[in-house]
């Protein structure tokens, strides 16, 4: 019987969180960071639970300072939970280009 940690992504993972990416290709070490991204932002709690087990909070937190983009409550929970600074995230120091509409 196989383990957790050694069942593809695409076993413990909902499938609409790869719903641009065929699934059955992902794996764990190669493919990271996508797959922390997208449980990071629409995943649930189990399967946040599943990617701490297999990454560890340290190596999440890592790979989660480089991205470019993060919505203020993943960054806030991110933040908190591994009592890591705000200001260690890329995308709390990195302002997107397209501003805001005007308000007339």
């Amino acid at each position: 019987m196989q383990t957790k940690e050694t069942k593809k992504p695409v076993e413990l993972l909902s499938k609409h969180l790869f719903w641009d990416i065929d699934p059955t290709v992902l794996e764990w070490d190669s493919n990271k960071k996508t797959i922390i991204e997208r449980v990071l932002e629409r995943g649930s709690f189990e399967e946040w639970q599943y990617i701490v087990k297999i990454y560890t909070l340290e190596v999440i937190t890592k790979t989660a300072q480089t991205f470019r983009t993060m919505s203020p409550l993943d960054l806030n929970f991110l933040a908190t939970i591994s009592n890591t600074p705000k200001e260690e995230f890329r995308c709390y120091n990195t302002r997107l280009l397209t501003g805001q509409h005007w308000i007339y």
